[in-house]
């Protein structure tokens, strides 16, 4: 228990705190039986033990639904439910069909796509709020593999094959094969990169590995999201023109396609040209007018669907497709296809692309689950988040489906629009059904040029970001940085590998800043015990004979030769620098006359104890304030004995003040702490006054030569 000598408790008085005894606080003593077989004991009983609570709460915990549905209020939330999902539902459909078209697929593919993840999410989520389906950066990261994969199989650019019709897929049996055309390869590909990456979700959720996501900054994932998007936005730019070029492949897409588009400019078709100017001046300033007005309209207006049905009408009516050559969505068939597993010989070529895919679904999902529900006060299991995420990706894939994670434009449109659970989710399961069934084949003549500038007008969000760079910089340069470096990379040489170079560069940042961490001279205010920095505050003064300083970071391999050099520059004496300066004199003292040895043995006596000067104040003594430092490894604990040493050597006693307990075990475990030098005691006080008050009782008087200060 803490205590100090009594009149510790009653004077505030300087002169008499130095009469008092240190601060004493006792450790609370550890539990015994802390072995490694006791802790492994103790985990294999809690995980692995079984009785009818925990199947329960096990049971519960991996499908959601069982717990909150009978719990459901009917009256008050099913009006909200059935509004937002209707709603959801309506501007799913242009948006699923638009979107197939960026990840390589037919039409058909994304409406299956968002109605099973809807579905899926709804038993296993554990957000009320998101809407989990087809999401573009996803899609494009999808489209890219399956275009490759397109490319490597002979089939040259879409609507076109190589030397032959067909592809060979191997299916679930070695001796099975069977003749794919185009399309029927493009989603056997997709639907196998969903199936991997949503096994390696499954994965991380076993292992427990929902915590990554703190390590995915907010300005890491806008930057990547801002870059794919300027890779999205070219991408459909054939489209909107309704060039026929193929998709380049490996680094620098964007500027390939850019290259490829101009120089086919005079290639492009009028109709699709027209048609896509047409469409944007008709839903740019009508999504503006939803957003503007969100506030006071109940529901956003589906303008999107609007613009879908009158675009068909008039590509069917005007024969777009026959007279003008404009590219068309094509047969769009109703009902299922029967389930095929996913083609295991190509899971070996997917792999590395799935794991990226899988992280980015993962984190987008996770961030915003965790954000819409601390909005609206609830808690969201990042584990479970990653089941779910990750049985939306391995069901489906069956159905031939690809990859799916939350999207945040229709998950604003489902808050703002009454929703109060994951019925709603079920609400537009029930209208992509309707679609899937009856109205999925009257889109056949729907241009792809207008679900290009449906994916381009959903954009906005992403590439406003720009206009909000000056303001980043001015809050934090260094996150400012984070989000110029991943989006530049993610757009101008690779996608995934923006997505890397971003989670490194917010690494080194951080590790960056234990670098730049610089050693602080503290001051003393007059009328209390409190020590803070000098060159931060006025008023603060140093005290005669004991410098006293602050290193703000924790000190480990990579910055314990930084920390020295700081404050030996700080001090402004460098004891190993020193020790050879002295070293040196007297060696030449003794080379200059050997026969005066003694008298040039006592000046040198005396100039081994020279004054150590600090800004010009003697000090024979250095009191470390070590509460900012966080934790220290085997290299901080020798860098700090190094320190002690050097600076023992020359008559300069060292002591540590208010180390947490984590700072005191490991000095404990390496040895820092000798009875030579006073134990525990000795060498660290739980208050800088303590050390300070210590430390001057010990300095010597003033007078001769030893006790010069």
């Amino acid at each position: 228990m803490p205590h100090r000598d009594a009149c510790c408790a009653t004077s505030g008085d300087e002169t008499n705190n130095e009469q008092c005894g240190p601060l004493i606080l006792e450790r609370v003593p550890e539990e015994e039986g802390q072995g490694c077989r006791t802790v492994l004991s103790r985990h294999f009983r809690k995980y692995c033990s079984c009785s009818p609570q925990k199947i329960k709460y096990k049971v519960l915990g991996f499908i959601p639904i069982l717990k909150w549905l009978p719990r459901y209020q009917l009256r008050d939330w099913l009006l909200g439910d059935i509004m937002s999902g209707l709603i959801v539902g309506i501007l799913l459909v242009p948006q699923s069909i638009a979107y197939s078209l960026l990840a390589g697929q037919d039409p058909i593919y994304g409406l299956y796509t968002s109605f099973f993840a809807s579905i899926i999410y709804t038993l296993l989520g554990t957000s009320k709020h998101i809407s989990v389906g087809i999401f573009g950066v996803l899609c494009l990261l999808v489209g890219q593999v399956v275009d490759r994969e397109l490319v490597l199989a002979g089939y040259l650019s879409e609507g076109g094959l190589g030397s032959n019709g067909n592809a060979t897929v191997e299916g679930s049996n070695n001796s099975m094969v069977e003749a794919c055309d185009r399309s029927c390869y493009a989603i056997t590909v997709g639907a196998t990169v969903t199936f991997v990456a949503g096994v390696y979700q499954v994965l991380m959720g076993i292992f427990q590995v929902g915590f990554v996501s703190v390590y995915l900054s907010d300005s890491l994932l806008s930057g990547f999201a801002t870059g794919a998007s300027l890779t999205i936005l070219t991408s459909q730019v054939k489209y909107m023109l309704g060039l026929k070029i193929p998709r380049p492949q490996g680094w620098f897409t964007l500027i390939k396609t850019w290259f490829s588009v101009l120089a086919n400019l005079g290639n492009s078709n009028l109709c699709d040209l027209i048609t896509s100017l047409v469409c944007l001046l008709l839903l740019v300033p009508t999504k503006e007018l939803n957003n503007r007005f969100k506030a006071k309209l109940k529901t956003p207006i589906p303008f999107e669907l609007f613009v879908v049905i009158i675009a068909t009408l008039a590509s069917h009516f005007g024969r777009f497709n026959a007279d003008y050559g404009s590219a068309v969505a094509g047969e769009i068939p109703t009902g299922f296809m029967p389930p095929q597993l996913p083609a295991w010989s190509l899971i070996p070529s997917v792999a590395l692309d799935a794991f990226s895919i899988a992280i980015v679904g993962f984190a987008i999902t996770v961030s915003l689950s965790e954000m819409f529900a601390k909005k609206h006060g609830y808690r969201v299991d990042a584990n479970q988040e990653m089941f779910a995420i990750g049985f939306c990706n391995i069901l489906p894939s069956f159905f031939r489906c690809f990859t799916t994670s939350a999207a945040l434009t229709k998950t604003l449109v489902k808050e703002s629009t009454g929703c109060q659970t994951q019925v709603s989710a079920l609400v537009t399961a029930a209208v992509l059904l309707l679609v899937l069934l009856v109205i999925a084949p009257l889109f056949y003549s729907l241009q792809k040029c207008v679900l290009a500038v449906i994916i381009v007008v959903n954009l906005r969000g992403a590439l406003r970001k720009f206009a909000e760079v000056a303001s980043m910089w001015q809050a934090n340069r260094v996150d400012a940085a984070v989000w110029l470096i991943t989006m530049a990379t993610s757009a101008l040489i690779n996608t995934e590998l923006g997505l890397l170079v971003g989670i490194l560069v917010s690494a080194f940042s951080v590790l960056a800043r234990t670098q730049q961490a610089q050693a602080l001279e503290l001051g003393r205010t007059f009328d209390r015990d409190h020590y803070d920095v000098m060159s931060a505050y006025r008023g603060l003064h140093a005290h005669p004979g004991v410098a006293v300083f602050r290193y703000p970071a924790p000190i480990y391999y990579a910055n314990q030769s930084l920390f020295k050099k700081s404050l030996y520059r700080r001090m402004g004496l460098d004891p190993v620098k020193e020790k050879a300066r002295r070293d040196k004199f007297e060696k030449k003292l003794k080379r200059q006359n050997a026969g005066q040895e003694s008298a040039h043995k006592k000046d040198g006596e005396c100039t081994a104890s020279v004054t150590l000067t600090l800004d010009q104040k003697s000090f024979r003594s250095l009191v470390l304030d070590c509460s900012a430092v966080l934790f220290l490894d085997c290299a901080g604990v020798n860098a700090l004995k190094e320190m002690r040493n050097d600076y023992g050597e020359l008559g300069v006693t060292v002591v540590l003040a208010q180390c947490n307990t984590v700072i005191l075990d490991a000095l404990r475990r390496g040895g820092y702490f000798t009875e030579e030098q006073g134990g525990v005691e000795g060498l660290h006080f739980f208050t800088i006054a303590d050390a300070v008050h210590h430390l001057q009782r010990a300095l010597p008087p003033n007078g001769d030569c030893n006790g010069t200060r």
